[in-house]
């Protein structure tokens, strides 16, 4: 029997303004996930800093939240068998100068901040993450 596993996903401001969200829902189609939910949106600075709270300590967290709150987002909810790890794999590395070709942050992340995407890394992790921006309700069965 196959496990579905469900993994969530943000195009970030920086793919959104570079137009790369229908190749980027191309590659999530083409690579067998499925899309519960979707839909774009902008979120505040103060959002950025709830979603991305496991940060807060980091060097980094302060320009994170300014540039995830700077433009509208495409949020996701994706599912298929082994979805966390097969789409970071799909990501490339969080530095686009290592990502693999093929990868979504090679061909459209400009910077290890500006980098495209995001996606959960853990079960837990996605839990929290598609539950910060989806109801229940919102995800198709």
């Amino acid at each position: 029997m196959k496990t579905l596993q469900r993994t969530f996903t943000i195009i970030k401001p920086d793919a959104v303004k570079r137009n790369a969200v229908g190749d980027i829902i191309a590659q999530f189609d083409k690579h067998g996930f499925r899309i519960l939910g979707m839909k774009m949106l902008e979120i505040n600075k103060q959002q950025a800093e709830q979603f991305y709270a496991v940060h807060s300590s980091r060097p980094f967290f302060d320009s994170l939240t300014d540039f995830m709150s700077s433009g509208p987002i495409v949020v996701l909810a994706l599912e298929k068998e082994n979805a966390i790890a097969d789409l970071r794999k799909l990501m490339g590395a969080t530095n686009p100068a290592n990502a693999e070709e093929g990868t979504i942050r090679k061909k459209w992340a400009s910077s290890i901040e500006h980098n495209a995407i995001h996606g959960s890394d853990a079960e837990e992790t996605a839990r929290f993450e598609l539950s910060f921006f989806f109801a229940g309700y919102e995800l198709a069965k």
